[in-house]
């Protein structure tokens, strides 16, 4: 009896545009590309059980069900919200029944890990004898939040938010279905595409509302922030903003205010720049505002780089947070990038000059008999493990370019250099 009146209940913009082929799937590419994990499954008509870990509005539900149409699987949902052991009983008696008449069954768990311990372990047998097919899709790290039991049974796919261009598509789409342009000037729809921080859910449900509206002449960004009640970063990627924003974080972290650095880092992230993008400038602080006077902010910077890419966000982006806490609070020192400058500066007014023969090999006659290797010291075999040889080209006086400051362990290395200078000139004296 539902069915006869359920063609004229309205439904939302986004359940009308979803995708009913997987080929219409937008912004996961790196899973259902034709050598992607889900895209071999499919190929070979096989399913793992999986847990689909990514943000909320990229797709995980619509992809379950496309996948289990396309292996011919039936689908069976359930949401951990609402859902206990009992109705998963009734699933595996459905799978069962199922499985008798040769058809299998893809259970797919929304928000898999509001499941309790026993509920998780309740799948375990029916995951493992083939009963179903397990689909959970989580929006929290399952590493932490579903039972290492399952997960070893699963193989976990991640999910991205979708980037921007994936978001465009779902507008065109919504335009198309609609018949109707979104009453937006360029730049407030790249706002809106940026408001929606990768959610498509979410853009859809906004477009929707946009696209009922009668407006004399397109919205702006202040005229779409009005509209949806919620504020539009003043960012775009493409223009001005985006390089106000990074620099602002960068200035702020080579002045040592790690309150500034996290709110620009804040902003920047709110407002939907790629996090790989600042993970990589704050590599950028670290060698270029900080550098030797603490080593370890270029560890701390390419291990928050190498967690966003393990972890994906939102929990990848705590450890760029932590990356820029470091840095700010680490000495700075801008020494070995000016030493750097002045030693390209240098080679390019020296031009090609031969380096001295003393540390030339000589593996052939000739090059021996030229000279080559020819007084060289071993270091370690001089006291203290230092000849003070002159290595630069004949003909070139000595340079000083790298000019330690007195902060951090670059105080240290100041040492070192006004030792080896001391024995340098004992080594020159002796003669």
């Amino acid at each position: 009896m539902t069915g006869l009146f359920e063609d004229g209940v309205p439904r939302p913009l986004a359940d009308r545009l979803r995708p009913e082929a997987l080929e219409d799937v937008v912004g996961q590419d790196h899973l259902l590309k034709q050598d992607g994990p889900l895209g071999r499954m499919v190929a070979q008509g096989r399913l793992a059980s999986m847990i689909l870990w990514g943000p909320p509005g990229t797709g995980k539900t619509t992809i379950a069900r496309l996948i289990a149409e396309r292996v011919d699987l039936a689908f069976d949902p359930v949401s951990a919200v609402f859902s206990g052991v009992a109705d998963l009983r009734k699933v595996f008696e459905r799978a069962r029944s199922r499985r008798a008449t040769g058809l299998g069954t893809l259970l797919f768990v929304d928000e898999i890990h509001r499941f309790n311990k026993a509920q998780q372990d309740a799948m375990l047998p029916f995951v493992e004898d083939g009963t179903v097919v397990l689909v959970g899709a989580t929006t929290e790290n399952p590493s932490f939040e579903v039972n290492q039991a399952l997960v070893s049974r699963c193989q976990v796919l991640v999910l991205e938010r979708l980037a921007l261009d994936a978001l465009g598509q779902l507008l065109c789409r919504a335009e198309k279905l609609r018949q109707r342009n979104l009453p937006l000037d360029d730049d407030a729809r790249l706002a809106l595409a940026a408001m929606a921080d990768g959610d498509g859910r979410f853009l859809l449900n906004i477009a929707e509302e946009l696209l009922s509206l009668d407006v004399p002449s397109p919205l702006d960004r202040q005229g779409l922030a009005e509209v949806v009640q919620r504020r539009v970063p003043v960012y775009d990627k493409a223009e001005e903003g985006h390089y106000n924003l990074i620099s602002a974080l960068h200035k702020s972290v080579r002045g040592s205010d790690p309150d500034a650095s996290l709110y620009w880092l804040a902003r920047i992230l709110q407002a939907g720049e790629d996090p790989l993008f600042v993970a990589r400038r704050v590599i950028r602080m670290a060698v270029e505002d900080i550098g030797l006077a603490d080593p370890a902010a270029l560890i701390q910077a390419v291990a928050a780089r190498d967690a966003f890419a393990f972890l994906g966000s939102p929990e990848g982006e705590l450890a760029i947070a932590q990356a820029v806490l470091y840095c700010a609070t680490a000495p700075k020192s801008n020494a070995a990038y000016r030493a750097f400058s002045a030693a390209t500066k240098s080679a390019r007014v020296e031009g090609s000059l031969m380096p001295p023969k003393i540390i030339l090999n000589a593996p052939t006659r000739l090059m021996e008999d030229l000279g080559y290797g020819e007084g060289y010291r071993y270091d370690h075999d001089a006291p203290a493990a230092f000849s003070g040889q002159d290595y630069f080209p004949e003909g070139m006086e000595r340079q000083q370019f790298y000019r330690p400051v007195e902060r951090g362990f670059e105080r240290e290395i100041t040492k070192r250099l006004a030792y080896w200078e001391r024995l340098r000139q004992q080594v020159g004296e002796d003669g």
